[in-house]
């Protein structure tokens, strides 16, 4: 892919991938499902509401992620996935379920979600599942307090 001397700014190693979603679409998707089971729907000010981000900026990112082909509607109306969203979401969703939980035993705290946020949009789904094969053993292996 690259060498290994070959350094990048995240924005770089993003461009070098060809990430199909920015790390902040993926907020978005990811919450778009969070709240789908509890109201089938979302919409935009509830969403930005949720994301503590301007409703204008909500309703671009929305305009982006159904132009991509993630959700459907939403312009003025509810937002609901389209099964690429969905599917692609219920990733992102493992994706951070597992870095919770690692980080939790690694670090033998109940919260890590600020560390979760902060890089879970650089973890590769080879990464995520590594991790998640490691975690019984740092589960066993961990002082309990």
């Amino acid at each position: 892919m690259h060498s290994q001397d070959q350094f990048y700014t995240p924005t770089g190693y993003d461009r070098l991938i060809h990430r199909e979603l920015s790390a902040a679409m993926e907020d978005y998707l990811e919450m778009i499902l969070r709240m789908q089971p509890q109201s089938g729907e979302i919409g935009v000010n509830a969403l930005a509401a949720l994301l503590h981000v301007q409703p204008s900026s909500a309703s671009k990112m929305v305009a982006r992620l159904r132009q991509e082909g993630f959700i459907e509607p939403g312009r003025y109306g509810p937002i609901s996935l389209t099964a690429k969203g969905s599917d692609y979401g219920s990733y992102l969703l493992h994706r951070h379920q597992v870095l919770c939980e690692f980080f939790c035993a690694l670090n033998q705290s109940e919260d890590e979600l600020e560390q979760v946020e902060q890089i879970e949009h650089y973890i590769t789904p080879k990464t995520v599942a590594n991790m998640q094969r490691l975690l019984p053993l740092i589960k066993r292996f961990s002082p309990t307090e």
